[in-house]
C-alpha cells in the first residue's frame, strides 16, 4: 500500500483547520458580550488548572527550562491574561464621544494563524487563544516541531473548555504534522486574516512576507545595567533570579550586566553569593566555543539547559547549587559569542567607567541583535533611568526588577503578554505588548456636526467665448450671440 507525502498531508490537514475554523468564527461573530465572556474565563480556568501539567510536559518534550517556571509561565498566561482583559468590549460598540458624536464598534479580524515557538510552547499557546476568543477571532496554532505534543495538548485544554462554555465547534485548530510547508501554506491561506508570530527571526520574517496583516516580534539581547546608586544586593539577587528563571528561554530575559567601575567588586561578591559562577579566562574560552561553534550563531543545543549542565557538557567543575555562569567580557559583535543573546543561564559582564560609557555598551548590544526589545536598568537615580528610557532604541525599559518576567507584564504594570512588540527598530509594525485590543477592528460611525456650504461654480463668459472662438476660427458672429446667449441662460438659471 502506497503511503501518501507527509508534506501533502500536513497541507490537507491545515486547509482543512482553516475551514473548520473559519467556519465556527462566523457563527461565534453572532455571540452577545456576555457569552464572550463567559467562554473566556472558562477557558482561563481550565488552563489554570492545568498548568502544572502543561509545564511537565513541556519540559519533557522540549528539553528546556524547568517545570515549576513553566508552571508560573502558564498562570501568567491564563490567570493574569484574564485579569487584564477581561473589563475591555469586545463586541458592538465599545466607545462614544458624544461631543463629536462618533460611535466606536468592534469588529473581529476573522482567523488569526498563531505560531508557537518551542521556548514558551504551553504560556503561548493558552495567550493567543485567550485574547483570540476575547475578540471572536478564530485561531489556527502552528506548533515548533520539538513542542508538537504539548502544544496541542495546551491547545486541547482550551477547546474542550471553550465548547463546553458554548464556543463553535471547530473555533480553535492545531496544526499536528510539523511541517515547514503547511506553516508556510498556513500564513498565505486566502482565510487567514492576521499571523501572530512568536518564534525565531526566519519564521517572522516569512509572516511579514506572506502578504498578509501580521505582529511579528524580534529578538531580544537584553542589556541589563547596574548604576552606582543601585541597591546592590538587591538588584543582583534578582539579576540571578531572572536570569535562571526557566533557564533563560523568556526573551526578555537577561543577556549582559553592565556595572559602575566604582561597585564592580561588590557586585562579583553579590554574583557569587547568588549562586553565579565566575568563569576563569581558560574556561570561559571553552564556554564560547560551546555558545557559538559557528561565530555569529547561538548553538541551539544550550538553549533553556541549565548552568550546570552546560558547565559539565565542555568539562568544567562548578559547585552544585550553581544558578548562572559569568564571563568577563570587553567586547560586542556577532562573532564575539558572550556579547550574543544565549537564551540560558549564560551572562556576560562588562564593566563601565560611568552611565556614558554603559549607555553605548547597551547601544551596542542592541545593534547586534535585540533592538527594540526590552532593556533592564538598576538605579536609585530617577532622572537617569528617565534619560536612558528617553535615548535607547527598545520599546520596554524595565527598572529595578526582574526582566524576564516584568517585561510580560509579571512584576509590573505592562499588560501581561507572550508576544513583544519591537517597534521600528527592530522591524516590527507596534512596540507594544501585543494583547485582545491588537486583534480588534474598531469601525466608527460618525454623525455630522458641521454644516458646510458648497461654493458655486464660477462661469466666465468672456473665457468660454475667447475659448470657442479660438477653436473654430472659420464661425459666424451669429453662431458666436447663440452660445453666448445659451451661456448667460445656463447661468440665470443656475442663480435663481
Amino acid at each position: 500500500m502506497a503511503t501518501l507525502d507527509k508534506d501533502l498531508l500536513a497541507i490537507q490537514e491545515m486547509r482543512d483547520a482553516v475551514k473548520h475554523a473559519n467556519t465556527a468564527q462566523a457563527a461565534y461573530m453572532q455571540f452577545s458580550q456576555q457569552q464572550v465572556d463567559n467562554i473566556v474565563k472558562a477557558v482561563a480556568d481550565a488552563a489554570f488548572k492545568e498548568a502544572e501539567r502543561l509545564a511537565k510536559m513541556a519540559v519533557q518534550e522540549t528539553g528546556m527550562g524547568i517545570p515549576n517556571h513553566k508552571k508560573m509561565k502558564n498562570e501568567v498566561a491564563s490567570r493574569d491574561v484574564y485579569e487584564d482583559i477581561k473589563e475591555l468590549k469586545t463586541v458592538g460598540i465599545v466607545g462614544y464621544d458624544r461631543m463629536k458624536k462618533v460611535a466606536e464598534i468592534a469588529s473581529p479580524f476573522g482567523v488569526i494563524a498563531g505560531i508557537v515557538p518551542t521556548t514558551n510552547p504551553t504560556s503561548t499557546a493558552i495567550f493567543k487563544t485567550l485574547i483570540s476568543l476575547k475578540t471572536r477571532n478564530g485561531l489556527v496554532l502552528s506548533p515548533h516541531p520539538y513542542a508538537v505534543k504539548c502544544t496541542k495538548e495546551a491547545l486541547d485544554i482550551c477547546r474542550v473548555a471553550a465548547e463546553k462554555a458554548g464556543a463553535p465547534e471547530g473555533l480553535l485548530q492545531c496544526l499536528t504534522m510539523s511541517s515547514m510547508e503547511a506553516t508556510q501554506q498556513l500564513m498565505k491561506h486566502p482565510n487567514i486574516h492576521l499571523i501572530l508570530a512568536t518564534g525565531g527571526g526566519a519564521l517572522v520574517k516569512a509572516a511579514y512576507s506572506s502578504g498578509k496583516p501580521a505582529y511579528g516580534v524580534g529578538p531580544g539581547n537584553v542589556p541589563a545595567y547596574i548604576e552606582k546608586s543601585a541597591n546592590i544586593q538587591k538588584s543582583v539577587r534578582q539579576l540571578v533570579q531572572s536570569k535562571s528563571f526557566d533557564n533563560g528561554t523568556i526573551c526578555a530575559t537577561e543577556q549582559a550586566i553592565i556595572v559602575d567601575k566604582v561597585i564592580a567588586e561588590q557586585v562579583q561578591t553579590e554574583l557569587k553569593k547568588n549562586g553565579a559562577y565566575l568563569l576563569n579566562a581558560e574556561e570561559k574560552a571553552k564556554m564560547e566555543k560551546l555558545i557559538s561553534p559557528v561565530p555569529g550563531k547561538v548553538n541551539p543545543q544550550i538553549v533553556g539547559k541549565s548552568a550546570t549542565c552546560l558547565a559539565d557538557s565542555v568539562g568544567i567543575t562548578v559547585p552544585d547549587d550553581t544558578k548562572v555562569l559569568v564571563g568577563f567580557e570587553t567586547m560586542i559583535g556577532k562573532n564575539i559569542p558572550f556579547s550574543l543573546e544565549k537564551l540560558s543561564p549564560i551572562f556576560a559582564l562588562y564593566v563601565v567607567e560611568n552611565s556614558t560609557e554603559a549607555k553605548q555598551v547597551m547601544i551596542d548590544l542592541l545593534n547586534i541583535g535585540g533592538r527594540g526589545h526590552t532593556c533592564s536598568i538598576h538605579t536609585e537615580n530617577a532622572a537617569l533611568a528617565e534619560q536612558f528610557s528617553v535615548e535607547l532604541p527598545v520599546s520596554r525599559i524595565v527598572v529595578n526588577t526582574l526582566s524576564s518576567i516584568g517585561a510580560v507584564g509579571g512584576t509590573t504594570g505592562l499588560a501581561p503578554s507572550f508576544t513583544l512588540g519591537c517597534g521600528t527598530f527592530g522591524g516590527n509594525i507596534t512596540s507594544d505588548n501585543i494583547t485582545a485590543r491588537h486583534l480588534l477592528n474598531i469601525k466608527r460611525m460618525a454623525y455630522g456636526i458641521k454644516d458646510v456650504e458648497v461654493p458655486k461654480p464660477e462661469f466666465e463668459v468672456q473665457s468660454v467665448v475667447e475659448s470657442v472662438v479660438s477653436q473654430e476660427p472659420t464661425l459666424d458672429t451669429t453662431m458666436v450671440q447663440q452660445i453666448v446667449d445659451q451661456v448667460l441662460k445656463q447661468i440665470t438659471l443656475q442663480n435663481k
